[in-house]
């Protein structure tokens, strides 16, 4: 498998310290990564695939049996009869609503991909409960600080809130906890070494702005933190939750009790 990408990194709005784990992991596997490369033309022979790159001043040429192209996405507003109704579009060609998902044009509201946020599944079924409730009159709510995204690779890759990266453009005093999935019992056992949990807090308050999670079972662990995000909790609560013995949700734990270098477990091999 080669990856051509156009931009100088990987996993792109993913924390980078464990997007760059992630790299160095798929690299073992035998996986071969073309960084800042673009694509300039894909042409189909005989059944193979030949692609044409660039990069810097240098062209490179790639054959494949198969080319899976992701580029990005767009939303999905086309042939909806929004403009045909007069809904107001953004300059991407998104959906305008107000904080309760009402289009410009009374009766009409709009959700997930058509309008602005990440493009998800898991958000797209949140607000069209939350707006069905808005209708009925109740209180429907979606909390977008605490949406959790997934790469499905092998290791998964998965992260909610801030990343390190974005809380320093913010401006924000932050810490930061990390424990590595080989320090736990659980990993070992399963002969599953690699990956980090990574916690993001306020320094001054604890509460957690973001979580990051490199493991193969990433995309099931992120839920407690996303919980915990949920309820404004801190490191403290997260640490401080009993966690069953021996499992891989305890390095969650470990990495929120190292905001305060209090993990309870270190490496012995």
């Amino acid at each position: 498998v080669t990856m051509l990408e156009f931009l100088p990194r990987i996993a792109v709005g993913f924390d980078l310290e464990l997007s760059n784990l992630l790299q160095r992991s798929l690299t073992a596997q035998g996986m071969t990564f073309h960084l800042e490369t673009k694509v300039t033309d894909v042409k189909i022979d005989n059944g193979r695939v030949t692609a044409t790159a660039t990069k810097g001043n240098e062209e490179l040429k790639f054959e494949a049996d198969k080319v899976l192209v992701s580029v990005g996405r767009a939303p999905f507003s086309d042939g909806v009869g929004a403009e045909k109704v007069g809904v107001a579009l953004d300059e991407k060609k998104r959906i305008k609503i107000d904080n309760q998902f009402r289009t410009n044009v009374e009766g009409i509201y709009a959700i997930g991909d058509v309008i602005a946020g990440p493009m998800l599944a898991h958000k797209a079924s949140d607000e069209g409960i939350a707006c069905v409730e808005i209708i009925a009159g109740k209180a429907g709510h979606v909390n977008y600080d605490a949406i959790p995204g997934i790469i499905y690779t092998n290791p998964e890759l998965a992260g909610v809130g801030l990343t390190e990266e974005q809380a320093k453009e913010k401006g924000i005093d932050y810490r930061v906890g990390k424990f590595p999935f080989r320090a736990t019992g659980r990993a070992v056992s399963n002969e599953e070494l690699d990956g980090t949990v990574k916690v993001i807090v306020d320094a001054k308050t604890d509460r957690i702005l973001g979580a990051h999670i490199l493991q193969h079972a990433a995309s099931e662990l992120i839920a407690e933190a996303v919980s915990v995000m949920e309820f404004g909790g801190s490191s403290e609560d997260l640490g401080r939750t009993t966690h069953a013995h021996p499992t891989l949700s305890e390095a969650v734990k470990e990495a929120a009790l190292n905001v305060e270098k209090r993990a309870l477990h270190i490496i012995n091999r």
